[in-house]
């Protein structure tokens, strides 16, 4: 008689035997363990990343509209051009001239602004999703699942991915719904989320270098700034060619993703192989982030801080203070943009002036500047300083846009609970960090007007130039305050919905006050957005819409006081 048995040799302990048995589940497990991961944060970001699609999509439905409406013919176009080339400053801003054609000048004009949005787009998303989730805890508490330590870095970057592969869809589309040629479309849209993606694994390494989530998205926002920086150098330094409308750029273009992005020359010669660089930037640094991972202790940093003071400073007795602590790093951010601005402004408002009167055919630039912000009329110095310190208002209503997501941010913390339980109360705490947005603003608004001033005076205006800059500074302060109001009405009215209505609001209310009238919006629109009240400081001055703006901050601040009394702490 014989029986069938499965004898197990000596050599096969029980343990291995159903760890082989159990081999080929692993991937499976691991696959949806990743996908619970990835639905996760598509969850969690999903208002944030619709905002950023849409309003990068957007800009580049709506640029095509705006050359074609202000510079209709191939002359007027290749006019711009001249210009541009004959001024460094202009090419630092905007791109590398290709051509005249309307599309080789949309791109000339709005590529580089998409790229800088997708490379903070993409290096925020990667912050957010490694060292912030590490600053919390919640990341050693998912290390502890099936997910281990490296499952969740590699859906950040599949979640990153995914985000710029829509979005280069989206620009394509925006720009295909504009009327440019499809296969150029296709190749902006990708280049824009090439940029993107080269910065998500950027983010994702200095999430591993920085100690904390501040560190790590001001590291990756300078580096972002950097490479902006880098492709105009590039640009700014580069050889005109052809029929006098094409450059070739120089060196330092090369070293910046955005540059290779620019150097696809989408609608002229439309070359994707410089998107390959995007990519090995993007594998290289990966392969540095995993094998930083896997050695790396959870929460630790390789570049540690600054150790801190044993004892707290005299000023952090008080809210005043404290709220300043928390937030002067952004402040200092944004104020240092203001300068830069204005600093342009001012040596640019003196080049554009010269250069229409030596050539009478760039005089539609005074018609293009009247479109943007509040327009007006005088010397054409006055109006493009008043319409670039449209952007220095963008800058001052998104610094107080931050202190409003600060106050969110402190009591989702339950920071702000913890201060409660002192005798300070939540009136006192509110209007504190009001004042330092106040201080914020005027400090961005100063910075600005100084700046563009002593500039315009450099570049040969005469001394009075300094007072028309800080009247332009001061015709954005109603705009700001109205922003700081509102959010802050907003996070007492309904505190989780302040972050996405603070960015949203803000975004919407630029573009449409900004380049409304470039694009045809109709008027009813433009009067929605804060940024079509601003004075007019220029010529003839009129403060009606200030004050309107005046009226509404003051009253949504009251607002806010009183009824922060009224509702309880929304934690978490």
């Amino acid at each position: 008689m014989s029986t069938t048995t499965t004898e197990r040799t000596p050599s096969e302990p029980p343990e291995r035997t159903r760890a082989h048995a159990h081999s080929t589940q692993r991937p499976q497990g691991a696959t949806r363990t990743l996908a619970v991961l990835l639905r996760q944060r598509l969850r969690r970001d999903r208002w944030q990343l619709l905002i950023w699609i849409l309003a990068i999509a957007l800009l580049a439905l709506f640029s095509a509209a705006s050359i074609q409406n202000t510079y209709g013919d191939a002359k007027g176009r290749a006019d711009l051009l001249t210009l541009a080339i004959a001024n460094p400053a202009i090419l630092m801003l905007r791109g590398l001239p290709q051509g005249s054609g309307l599309a080789a000048v949309t791109y000339f004009e709005i590529f580089t602004f998409l790229a800088l949005l997708a490379g903070l787009m993409s290096t925020f998303l990667a912050v957010r999703h490694s060292r912030a989730e590490e600053e919390t805890g919640r990341a050693e508490l998912v290390a502890s699942t099936p997910a281990a330590r490296i499952l969740p870095t590699v859906a950040t970057l599949v979640h990153g991915v995914l985000a710029n592969v829509v979005l280069a869809v989206a620009v394509a589309l925006g720009f295909i719904a504009s009327g440019l040629p499809v296969g150029g479309s296709f190749l902006a849209g990708a280049a824009t989320g090439g940029v993107g993606v080269a910065f998500v694994a950027v983010g994702l390494l200095l999430a591993q270098l920085m100690m904390t989530s501040r560190g790590a998205n001001g590291a990756a926002a300078a580096l972002v700034v950097l490479a902006y920086v880098l492709r105009g150098i590039g640009d700014a330094t580069g050889t005109v060619t052809g029929d006098g409308t094409h450059m070739v750029s120089s060196w330092p273009s090369w070293l910046s993703p955005i540059g290779w992005g620019e150097q696809t020359s989408a609608y002229v010669r439309d070359d994707w192989t410089p998107l390959l660089l995007d990519l090995a930037l993007a594998v290289v640094l990966m392969v540095v982030v995993f094998a930083l991972q896997s050695v790396r202790d959870s929460g630790a940093g390789l570049i540690p801080e600054r150790p801190g003071r044993a004892d707290a400073r005299a000023t952090l007795s008080g809210p005043l203070g404290l709220a300043w602590r928390l937030q002067w790093p952004t402040i200092l951010g944004w104020t240092v943009g203001g300068l830069f601005t204005g600093l342009l402004a001012g040596a640019l408002g003196s080049v554009v002036s010269s250069s229409v009167a030596d050539d009478p055919a760039l005089a539609n630039i005074r018609s293009a500047l009247g479109t943007i912000g509040s327009g007006g009329s005088g010397p054409l110095t006055q109006v493009f300083i008043a319409a670039i310190f449209s952007i220095v208002g963008v800058l001052a209503a998104a610094c107080a846009t931050q202190v409003a997501i600060r106050l969110r941010q402190e009591e989702a913390a339950g920071a702000a609970e913890v201060l409660m339980s002192t005798p300070l109360s939540r009136v006192r705490w509110l209007l504190q960090f009001l004042l330092v947005g106040v201080i914020a603003i005027v400090l961005v608004l100063a910075a600005a007007g100084l700046a563009s001033g002593l500039s315009a005076v450099s570049a040969g205006e005469s001394a009075s130039i300094v007072n028309d800059s800080f009247a332009a500074a001061a015709a954005q302060l109603p705009v700001a305050l109205v922003y700081l109001g509102v959010l802050v009405f907003v996070f007492v009215l309904a505190p989780r919905w302040t972050v996405p209505l603070a960015w949203t609001l803000l975004g919407l209310g630029a573009f449409v006050g900004i380049f409304g009238g470039l694009v045809g919006m109709p008027e009813w629109m433009r009067d929605l957005s804060p940024f079509t009240h601003v004075p007019v400081v220029v010529g003839t001055p009129d403060w009606t819409g200030g004050y309107w703006m005046f009226g509404i901050a003051v009253v949504a601040t009251a607002g806010a006081a009183l009824l922060i009394r009224r509702r309880d702490f929304a934690i978490g």
